[in-house]
């Protein structure tokens, strides 16, 4: 990845071991840009909920030296998803290895007239010096399955919750939502396009990695590009068409400037006289040794007009110019183009895709599985009404068969049982233990999970449900857990 450009002047400190587990790290002196300007290592930990640090001052009254275990996952999946995709853990590490709070955020802190003095001056130490444990970005995960774990004092591992449901939310939605696209574009090139319609510029970057992650072939987002090294595509508005006298001196004009490969968006006035003017440009630039890329579709019966635009093209010797089609589509709408046979070579998708139009949210929690009080180990649950958890520190075990996914076991760690544990160490006592993958490997790596799941998976509008089972010392633990709370609560 990409060294991102410098959005402030914070040094960051990185051991000899970090630096040769994530070189990304090593080459930024700053928090990355895609945090927003505004968040510096010194307020990053205010990016939070209120809560999370009055709770904080609590456990520092009466617990400073408890241990808790949280589990982030998500408790349903949207509608017509039968799994989601994880992403958000890049963003998560570089939160965690750089917490601090700075003089700055205490004088504020103290402004509110909330916080004891005692608790301020704690803060000042504040680090993350706690573990994680984490599914590897780009992998197929399923309601109440843990895609981090994190275990540390029960300070630290609270007060960084709201910001990693915040980091894995957007990315993990928008990643899916791509991998639902891929999906119906049935192995044509799929480019994101929304940074216009993303709410707000972190957003924006936000979207455009998870979408290449999940599969697309780049972004028309160029500081996503410049930051991520994503491939950026782009081709023309409507609006240089209109700057110029007539569509012909638009499309001759902007083939002048970059006579290789180009794209002409031909649908301004009349998309089959836009393209036969664009066919005249391509027949000059091929006898001056250039070549037309494609045209651009983006009204109209995208259906009708690709299989006209396509014989007129091939009638005058340019079958190796593309159509591209973009303007508000949907998987939906990408599936009948691709159903129907329609000759478009691919696809810019947008704001649906950029905002998870039809599913904008994930029930993604953080709850706590387990505290450690005075040498005592107590694995702990909630049982509201349909926000039910299990308690302990759990693993998921994924079981395939002919290189299909078969089910996923909910477990205890340490459980003796089939499958590929999912969870894996990425952070000891605050230090990355393990090699942070490049964008292009992490996308690689959901490559590789798309093409185990199950075909009734991948159905767009029919939800299959995929087995999760619950492990036998898992359901062991659930059982006396409940029963020791009721038994409690029969004895108040």
């Amino acid at each position: 990845m990409p060294s991102a450009s410098p959005a402030c002047q914070t040094p960051i400190q990185l051991t000899e071991t970090e630096s040769r587990l994530c070189p990304a790290l090593t080459q930024s002196k700053a928090v990355p840009a895609v945090f927003p300007h505004f968040v510096t290592p010194d307020n990053m930990m205010l990016l939070t909920d209120l809560y999370e640090l009055t709770m904080a001052a609590g456990y520092h009254e009466h617990g400073p030296n408890d241990r808790g275990t949280f589990d982030l996952f998500v408790r349903k999946l949207p509608p017509h998803r039968s799994y989601l995709m994880f992403a958000g853990l890049d963003q998560v590490l570089f939160y965690l290895t750089h917490l601090s709070v700075g003089s700055d955020s205490i004088r504020y802190l103290r402004s509110t007239g909330l916080f004891p003095p005692s608790f301020l001056s704690y803060l000042r130490t504040l680090r993350f010096r706690g573990d994680l444990d984490a599914m590897p970005e780009g992998t197929v995960f399923f309601p109440h399955e843990p895609v981090l774990r994190v275990t540390a004092n029960i300070i630290e591992a609270q007060i960084v919750e709201t910001f990693l449901l915040n980091a894995v939310n957007l990315q993990t939605l928008i990643a899916t939502k791509a991998c639902r696209v891929l999906e119906a574009a049935a192995g044509r090139p799929v480019v994101e396009f929304g940074l216009r319609r993303a709410h707000g510029m972190d957003a924006g970057l936000k979207g455009a990695r998870a979408a290449y992650l999940a599969g697309c072939a780049g972004s028309s987002n160029v500081l996503a590009g410049r930051l991520y090294g994503i491939p950026v595509f782009g081709t023309m508005a409507h609006a240089f068409v209109q700057s110029f006298p007539s569509e012909m001196e638009a499309f001759q004009a902007f083939t002048t400037t970059f006579p290789k490969g180009t794209t002409l968006l031909i649908d301004t006035y009349d998309t089959l006289a836009g393209a036969r003017r664009a066919a005249r440009v391509a027949q000059d630039l091929a006898r001056h040794g250039n070549r037309l890329g494609g045209v651009r579709l983006d009204s109209g019966d995208l259906i009708a007009l690709s299989r006209q635009v396509r014989r007129l093209l091939d009638a005058r010797g340019l079958r190796r110019v593309k159509i591209f089609a973009t303007g508000n589509l949907t998987e939906q709408r990408i599936t009948e183009i691709v159903t129907r046979r329609a000759p478009i070579d691919g696809f810019g998708v947008g704001t649906d895709l950029s905002v998870s139009a039809d599913a904008p949210s994930l029930d993604v929690v953080y709850k706590m599985s387990e505290v450690v009080r005075a040498g005592k180990t107590m694995p702990t649950l909630k049982l509201s009404a349909h926000k039910q958890t299990y308690p302990g520190r759990k693993q998921v075990y994924r079981v395939e068969r002919r290189g299909r996914l078969v089910e996923d076991i909910l477990a205890l760690e340490g459980e003796s049982l089939p499958g590929r544990p999912l969870l894996v160490p990425v952070l000891r006592k605050g230090r990355l233990v393990r090699r942070v993958p490049s964008l292009s490997a992490i996308r690689r790596h959901a490559a590789a999970e798309r093409a185990r799941l199950p075909s009734n998976l991948l159905e767009l509008e029919e939800r299959t449900i995929y087995p999760v089972r619950i492990s036998p010392g898992l359901q062991r633990l659930t059982e006396a857990c409940r029963h020791a709370l009721e038994r409690a609560r029969r004895g108040t």
